[in-house]
């Protein structure tokens, strides 16, 4: 699972074939780490992602679609200002590294034609994007500044010079002619994994996962020289592959590796890597974006979760309220056998006459104010019963709304968080966490419900938090269409856009319920389904909550695939 060099070798000749000659048309900056270049090439606009993600580092033409932020990054605005409208003449990789240069010819302020080298460095943590004039090397500007404090080999400031990541003295495997070394490599060492560690310390862009496919390769049929040759030339016409290894873990490849399986093939490296990033790396911007909610969301759950805990104490304390009761009764009539100044007394207990009580006293009080003392905890224990099974009710209440909230953040898109932002602050627990920004005045808008179409064309609506849920079922939707939602599970209203669907598209709808719940990754989850019509929402509920009947009930297991065949 590495984008490493041989994987970076594959990917720059398809963006070649794709993007060279093209014009920059648009430049955004969605996340603080990733940068969107539309360039317009051979008839066709492309989004060239370039991501200096430190977990997802990579270059891909994407067809996820952002949201970009409503003021531009002053990074965004220096590459609209000198790429703007350039020409992409060349992409080059550093030998065999994780280094790609894209070359653009493009205009500078005084219309005069530059040539401009905008670096992709994909390492890990220490991954940027750089933009450098390549007549004398300075840096314009990088997308992370490192200076002499963090690393004193290189800087990456505006007006440094530019300096090539560190070589290794490692062999390019693409053009390497001579095998001897291989040859004998592959005759000391036997063992796959040895071979394949010590692959990696003398070629130059090999990941664990290559460099163990290659020691496999060169053990096959003794011509080592071939097989060499022949898994390389694989990386030049690729069979870009998503694949199962050991585990349960997944893998994306150039072509098939040795010892996977379910492999699934894509048309492009690019649609590969949509595939395989698209949730990871969206759950990523999810948690970035959201840190604030979801650290309000963990504090409201210990808080409630502790009140369930005490609240549950006194409940069970309650339900001694009548041994006071019969304790004081005992006293009150065996008054005479109380003298002050006792601490204890055994008594007959008339309640159960084969067991005498032993009561409790204070010597500080006399015998009737003793009695009084245990009618007044059963008074009131008895009166606390109300209030504390009111504070238990709402209190589970709280916790199942911001189980629910947590589990709409873990589903959500980067943009579904405006809408869970705007419930949290409505509802009084999300205070000033914006840095003292005034609010607006007039109500936020509401994002539009997640559009999917079923395999027989009918439209399915999937709301994704409880705002979206809220107006999708009580305003949109027909009283006459079909509304389906996990049975007692947090999850997505969905909304079946006919009077009539047919079986196909109730369980296609229904395991987009199953799918956009909280038991996403659980196996035969019950989903309701009924009319909008028998739809009811109790007065000051919280947002979302409803209430149904004449359901029916459908076991799904969520399908991914199939939820991703059903997007609009």
């Amino acid at each position: 699972m590495s984008f490493d060099g041989s994987f970076t070798h594959s990917m720059k000749n398809e963006l070649t074939n794709l993007l060279q000659t093209g014009r920059i048309s648009k430049i955004n900056q969605p996340y603080p780490n990733e940068l969107i270049l539309t360039i317009r090439a051979h008839g066709k606009s492309h989004q060239l992602l370039l991501s200096a993600n430190p977990t997802y580092a990579r270059v891909q033409i994407t067809k996820v679609p952002y949201v970009n932020p409503s003021v531009p990054t002053n990074f965004t605005m220096i590459m609209r200002k000198h790429l703007s409208g350039g020409i992409l003449t060349d992409i080059k990789q550093q030998n065999n590294d994780r280094v790609m240069t894209f070359t653009f010819t493009a205009r500078n302020e005084l219309g005069d034609q530059t040539k401009l080298d905008l670096i992709i460095e994909i390492m890990a943590r220490h991954s940027n994007i750089i933009l450098v004039n390549q007549a004398d090397r300075k840096i314009i500007d990088a997308v992370k500044h490192v200076g002499s404090d963090v690393n004193r080999y290189r800087l990456l400031l505006p007006g440094a010079t530019y300096i090539n990541p560190p070589k290794q003295d490692l062999q390019d495997p693409f053009v390497k002619t001579d095998f001897a070394d291989i040859e004998q490599l592959v005759k000391d060492f036997p063992n796959i994994d040895v071979l394949a560690g010590n692959l990696r310390k003398s070629l130059q862009g090999l990941g664990n996962d290559t460099s163990l496919a290659l020691a496999s390769f060169l053990h096959r049929d003794g011509k080592v020289a071939v097989n060499f040759q022949d898994f390389f030339k694989q990386f030049d016409d690729p069979k870009p592959t998503f694949s199962h290894i050991a585990s349960n873990k997944i893998n994306f490849t150039a072509f098939p590796y040795p010892d996977t399986t379910k492999n699934r093939f894509y048309p492009s490296l690019s649609e590969l890597l949509d595939a395989f990033y698209a949730n990871k790396a969206q759950r990523d911007r999810v948690r970035e974006q959201g840190s604030v909610l979801i650290q309000v969301v963990k504090k409201q759950l210990k808080k409630n979760r502790t009140k369930l805990k005490k609240l549950q104490r006194d409940m069970a304390e309650t339900e001694n309220a009548d041994d006071y009761r019969i304790k004081g009764e005992i006293l009150t009539t065996y008054l005479n056998r109380v003298d002050r100044g006792m601490t204890s007394i055994e008594l007959p207990n008339y309640y159960d006459e084969d067991r005498p009580i032993k009561i409790q006293l204070s010597n500080q009080q006399s015998p009737s104010q003793n009695a009084q003392r245990y009618f007044k905890k059963y008074q009131k224990l008895k009166n606390a019963v109300k209030f504390v099974s009111e504070q238990l009710n709402l209190t589970k209440q709280e916790i199942d709304y911001f189980e629910n909230i947590q589990s709409q953040i873990e589903l959500a898109d980067p943009q579904d968080l405006v809408d869970i932002r705007y419930e949290l602050e409505q509802g009084h627990y999300l205070r000033d966490h914006e840095q003292n920004k005034k609010k607006k005045a007039k109500r936020q808008k509401i994002n539009k419900p997640e559009e999917f179409i079923s395999s027989d064309g009918t439209e399915i609506l999937v709301g994704k938090n409880n705002l979206q849920n809220e107006k999708l079922t009580m305003h949109t939707a027909d009283k006459r269409e079909t509304w389906l939602h996990t049975k007692d599970i947090p999850g997505s209203h969905v909304i079946i856009r006919s009077f009539d669907p047919s079986e196909q598209t109730l369980a296609e709808a229904a395991n987009l319920a199953a799918y956009f719940s909280k038991a996403r990754d659980s196996s035969k989850v019950q989903v309701d389904y009924t009319k909008v019509k028998n739809i009811r929402k109790p007065n000051g509920t919280k947002p979302g909550y409803v209430i149904y009947d004449n359901q029916t009930t459908l076991f799904i297991t969520p399908d991914e695939q199939l939820v991703e065949s059903l997007k609009k």
